[in-house]
């Protein structure tokens, strides 16, 4: 089995189903340290070589280094930068970087993806300027973004950074990022990184004909998220109808709907590739993961999930564009 690859930039080819480490911080479960270092040797073995973490997803960078110690297979590992709003000199910058690259037992991270809070402190573009000098002195090849609007990374390329990809929430439910971000990418060349394709486990048989979970049942993070974002998108019962047509979709392709929801995500304009959590040593999904990239779906399986999906609410209306969910106002 092939896993499909891109490149996100010339020289830097990735992986189009990426490893996410939030699920490592805490809120998914206890993670096991040497069942996670062997997990992660099994990803990187079956072909997913490329990793999503975060300076503030607890012990991900910190794994990364471990595992870069006792792994020869390459791997790309692409971390975050968020910090609280404030006053971003030269100093403070640097000083988040270097203990990224002491924790990942890195020289130079592959691709740093900015994060920042509140819009209404501009000192984010002062980041990106002390980003960018960390970037020519070669402690990171590249900088994306992360859940940052389409106004604001407007504003950051007009200002003459470079910046070639946003990660940013994107799945059946929320298709946000097509009402203004995906054209304004298409003309500056900036990929997408989307997380949230699987609403965090929704998008499975487990819930097809499920009743609507309580909320004392959602155990995870990324459930209980998730949950808003179907609250918000059209409720519980407009779900049921869309999961029973991703169902109808995957027999039809002899897969899973999961399947079915992550090769939906990955045939979008500017996708460069798709986030899927990796509960290391608690659970893994990988063959199922690697049954994607022989998935095409055709334009009457699209046919019918527009069907469900005309129904819902306008989450750009309701929302704002992408990220705005955890803007500060």
């Amino acid at each position: 089995m092939t896993i499909d690859k891109t490149l996100l930039a010339p020289d830097l080819e990735i992986c189009r189903i990426l490893n996410g480490m939030w699920q490592v911080a805490g809120s998914h479960g206890q993670i096991e340290h040497s069942l996670a270092i062997s997990d992660m040797n099994n990803y990187v073995k079956s072909g997913f070589t490329t990793w999503d973490l975060a300076d503030i997803y607890g012990p991900a960078e910190s794994l990364i280094g471990e595992f870069s110690k006792q792994n020869d297979t390459p791997f790309e590992a692409f971390t975050k930068f968020v910090p609280n709003p404030g006053p971003m000199s030269n100093s403070i910058v640097t000083h988040y970087i270097e203990q990224s690259l002491q924790k990942m037992n890195a020289d130079c991270i592959d691709l740093l993806q900015f994060h920042w809070w509140d819009y209404n402190d501009a000192s984010y573009l002062d980041a990106l300027d002390h980003l960018s000098k960390l970037q020519l002195e070669n402690k990171i090849k590249y900088l994306g973004v992360t859940n940052f609007d389409t106004e604001r990374v407007k504003i950051m390329i007009e200002q003459g950074h470079k910046i070639i990809s946003n990660q940013v929430q994107y799945s059946i439910l929320d298709s946000r990022p097509e009402r203004v971000m995906t054209p304004y990418f298409v003309k500056n060349n900036i990929k997408i990184l989307c997380y949230g394709v699987l609403l965090g486990g929704f998008f499975s048989e487990k819930y097809l004909g499920a009743d609507e979970p309580p909320r004392g049942n959602l155990d995870t993070a990324s459930l209980q998220k998730y949950k808003n974002m179907i609250d918000a998108w059209g409720g519980w019962e407009l779900f049921q109808e869309l999961l029973v047509i991703l169902d109808e979709i995957a027999k039809k392709h002899n897969c899973s709907i999961a399947n079915v929801a992550t090769r939906f995500i990955l045939d979008k304009p500017q996708v460069a590739g798709v986030i899927i959590g990796a509960r290391l040593g608690i659970t893994n999904h990988r063959d199922d993961n690697t049954r994607v990239f022989d998935v095409s779906l055709d334009s009457n399986d699209l046919i019918l999930i527009s069907s469900v999906t005309e129904k819902a609410n306008d989450l750009y209306g309701r929302i704002g564009d992408c990220g705005s969910e955890y803007r500060r106002d």
